[in-house]
């Protein structure tokens, strides 16, 4: 959740690569609070067709839309494959959830400008820091 230049909140369109339908997961826990905090939610999954209610989208290439953050629940060798079209959709931010982490990708995405941390969605959710 951002400011507006008037003041507002703004909410944001957030993309959760590797959400899972499994609730037990932290991509479906991430689905699940972004969305209670009023986010607009986009799970990427290309095997499942919802997560925790929202409707999936298969691919990252299907993305037409402006994001404004990716919150990253894949590993690094599995991410290297929707990496030019991650770059593409240039999200104001990148958020590296743990075990997800890679300084080669990371470089990637400054070099394009787009921002990055290593940071658990949960976390900055739940402390007002999203």
């Amino acid at each position: 959740m951002t400011l507006s230049k008037t003041g507002e909140t703004a909410f944001e369109t957030v993309v959760v690569l590797g959400a899972s339908p499994k609730p037990e997961r932290y991509s479906y826990k991430a689905v699940k609070l972004l969305a209670e905090y009023g986010h607009r939610v986009l799970p990427v999954n290309p095997y499942h067709r919802d997560v925790a209610g929202i409707s999936c989208v298969a691919d990252v290439a299907q993305l037409k839309e402006k994001v404004d953050t990716v919150s990253l629940y894949v590993r690094p060798e599995l991410l290297v494959k929707d990496l030019a079209q991650l770059v593409e959709l240039a999200p104001r931010r990148v958020i590296f959830n743990p075990g997800t982490e890679s300084d080669e990708m990371a470089e990637v995405f400054s070099a394009a400008g787009i921002a990055t941390e290593e940071a658990c969605t949960l976390v900055l959710l739940r402390t007002g820091q999203f």
